[in-house]
This record gives structure tokens, C-alpha cells and sequence, in this order.
């Protein structure tokens, strides 16, 4: 950018050869003031993504055999791309925004319900006292297990027992987080958590503003934590309303559901190890039910090119079913951008239970099941 003084010289210049007195001195004002909005006004737009699969396989499947294939949801993480953006504004104010697509490296199709930015489509004012974002947005469910959970959101992990973990976002939201001294504050709450009809945990038929029906589809979520050094202990809660139409259970708008989260973390130079609760209460009349799962797991780093993790994980859905799954993975990475990962996975359910091993797979009821996959990884 041209320093002022370098304008100044241009624009005099110019008009003296225009032989206009008065023009330069209009010319230098504006120039001036130009200058000084640039300096505050600084942005800039990144481009961001990665692109995860492999092939995946488990036994044991509902329908009868094997299945063995790219899956569609997910890898070692969810594939995406994005933008985010970020304008200076001046006195430590900031203008921010996330456009965020989730999709299908295999078909090329968009996840989330076919959303164009599924994942994130907010915007929203920084500063040092946080940051407050309008519209579709990661809520509190989705921040609290970050360091806690060293499985992530692979394709098996906690979001083949709950699906929502993984995709705990917000419609027509407004949210707010602020960092203060180690303590972690935040909040989401939805005018009308998910306005998508196209089916799933990320389309549930909830768009909500429903005039005369306050509750329909509001969703609040919150979130306090403490990050110390190589410690932090995190716990949310969050709840949501259905309405008629939405998906089975909340097809009323007196009906909830909601997560509570605790959990925490340790970690040294050379790995991390996790853990933390999920109890889910869902208020549904004859749907009701609740459900608790515990976890814990272990990431070592060995070398600056191979990462392991494991993870154990139990399920009690109260008075009907449980199960035990157990999940171990080792990455080596290429460059700082590309990685190759294998994972394996077992579970076991009780008679009645019918947790699969793999986010979106299926299992025969009672059975146990065993995966692996062999992926890919690349961030850009």
C-alpha cells in the first residue's frame, strides 16, 4: 500500500500540471483520508480444506455379510473446504466470517442435508472481549470434546454410538466465545436449529420461527472451561426443542433432547491422554430415553512423523441395550500436509443392542463387529 507522503507527491503533481490550486488541496484531504481508512482496514480471505478417504471395511453388517467400499461420511476427519475472512476495523475490533462446505470425496456430493456451507455460514463481530457470530455455527457440543476426544471425528468413534456429536451444529444462531486468562466461555442459542429436510443427524427438518409457537425447534447450548499449561478440565450442556414435522423423536415442540458433557485432558511432549462423559436425556413421551457414554484415550507421538492413538468407549442406553467398542489408529505423515492412516475398531453388544462400528454402518442386532480402513489425508 502507498504511503501517504507518496500520495501527497502524486496527487500534487498531477493538479500542478492541471495548474488548479484549490483541486490539490481537495485532492490531498481526500488522499489523506484514504489513507488512513486503508490502514484500518485491513482484510484478507483464506481459502482452507482437506480431503480425507480410503477404503473401509466391517463384518457383521445388518443386512447379512461384509461390507467393503469408500464410505460417504466420513475418514480419519470430515472432508470440507471453506473461507474465512477477517477486516480490521480499527481499536481491536474485527469483522469476521466463515462460509464452510462439507462433501463427498468419492461422489463429489454435499453433505448436511445438501446445504452449499453445511458445516458453517456465519458471520459476526472480534474483539478482545470474544467473538459474536450470526447464523449457522458449531455450538458448544462441538467445541467441548476438542482436546479431550483423541479419536476426533473419524469414522469409528463417538459418532457411530451418537451421530450428533459430530454434528452438533446451529441454525439461525447466534453465538458467542471469549478466552479470559484460561477460562473458556461460550454459548449458542437458535431461533430454529435445522432448517434441512432432508433426513439425518445433520437434516433434521427443524427450521422453527414458528409465529404463535415459541419453543418450535429452539436450541440453547453453553460451555466453561479451564486450559492450564498441560491440563484442562471442559463441561457444556445443551438442549433442544422439536416441532411438528421435525424427526422422530421431536415431532413436538414440547419435546427435548439434551447432552451434558464433562470431560478432560493431560498432555506432555510426546502424547495426550483424554476422557470425559455423555449423558443424553430425550423427553419424548413413549420415546423417552436415556443414555450415558464414558470415555478414554491415549495419543503418543514418538516421532515427528507417527502419531498413535486408542480409545475405549462405553455405551449405556439405559434399561435397553449397551456396548463396548475399542478403536486404534497410526498415522504417518508425508509432508505437513499429506498423511496416510490406518484404523481399527471393534465392538461388542449386548443382546439387544445394535451399535455399529462404523459412523452411518449398520450392525445385526447383539452382534459384535470388527472394521479397519486404510485412508488418505490432505490439507490445503
Amino acid at each position: 500500500m502507498p504511503s501517504v507522503r507518496r500520495l501527497k507527491s502524486v496527487v500534487a503533481v498531477y493538479f500542478k500540471n492541471k495548474g488548479t490550486e484549490v483541486k490539490v488541496k481537495h485532492a490531498l484531504a481526500a488522499g489523506l483520508l484514504l489513507g488512513a481508512g486503508l490502514a484500518h482496514a485491513q482484510s484478507n480471505v483464506t481459502l482452507y480444506g482437506i480431503v480425507d478417504t480410503g477404503i473401509a471395511y466391517y463384518n457383521n453388517a445388518a443386512t447379512g455379510g461384509s461390507f467393503i467400499g469408500e464410505p460417504t461420511l466420513t475418514g480419519k476427519v470430515p472432508s470440507r473446504f471453506g473461507f474465512k475472512g477477517v477486516e480490521d476495523l480499527g481499536g481491536g475490533l474485527k469483522a469476521v466470517f466463515t462460509l464452510e462446505s462439507g462433501f463427498q470425496p468419492g461422489t463429489g456430493n454435499v453433505n448436511y442435508g445438501g446445504r452449499l456451507f453445511g458445516r458453517q455460514a456465519n458471520v459476526g463481530l472480534s474483539g478482545g472481549w470474544g467473538t459474536v457470530l450470526l447464523g449457522r455455527q458449531n455450538n458448544m457440543t462441538f467445541y467441548v470434546t476438542g482436546n479431550a476426544d483423541v479419536i476426533g471425528p473419524s469414522i469409528f468413534s463417538l459418532a457411530s454410538i451418537d451421530p450428533y456429536i459430530a454434528n452438533a451444529r446451529s441454525d439461525s444462531a447466534i453465538g458467542y466465545m471469549g478466552k479470559f486468562s484460561g477460562v473458556t466461555l461460550g454459548a449458542t442459542y437458535s431461533f430454529g436449529r435445522d432448517g434441512s429436510a432432508a433426513g439425518g443427524p445433520s437434516a433434521t427438518n427443524c427450521a422453527g420461527n414458528v409465529a404463535g409457537n415459541y419453543q418450535a425447534c429452539k436450541q440453547f447450548t453453553g460451555l466453561i472451561g479451564y486450559d492450564y499449561q498441560n491440563f484442562g478440565i471442559s463441561a457444556s450442556y445443551d438442549q433442544m426443542h422439536g416441532n411438528t414435522g421435525a424427526a422422530a423423536p421431536l415431532t413436538s415442540s414440547h419435546y427435548t433432547d439434551s447432552h451434558s458433557v464433562i470431560n478432560a485432558y493431560y498432555k506432555w511432549s510426546t502424547g495426550r491422554v483424554g476422557g470425559g462423559w455423555i449423558h443424553r436425556n430425550v423427553s419424548a413421551d413413549a420415546a423417552s430415553l436415556r443414555s450415558d457414554i464414558y470415555f478414554i484415550g491415549l495419543t503418543y507421538l514418538p516421532t515427528i512423523t507417527w502419531a498413535f492413538d486408542a480409545q475405549a468407549i462405553r455405551y449405556q442406553l439405559k434399561s435397553r441395550a449397551n456396548a463396548t467398542m475399542l478403536i486404534g489408529r497410526a498415522t504417518y505423515s508425508l509432508s505437513k500436509r499429506t498423511s496416510l492412516y490406518g484404523l481399527v475398531g471393534w465392538v461388542a453388544n449386548s443382546h439387544n443392542g445394535a451399535v455399529a462400528i462404523a459412523a452411518g454402518g449398520s450392525v445385526a442386532t447383539g452382534g459384535n463387529q470388527f472394521g479397519t480402513m486404510l485412508g488418505i489425508q490432505h490439507t490445503f
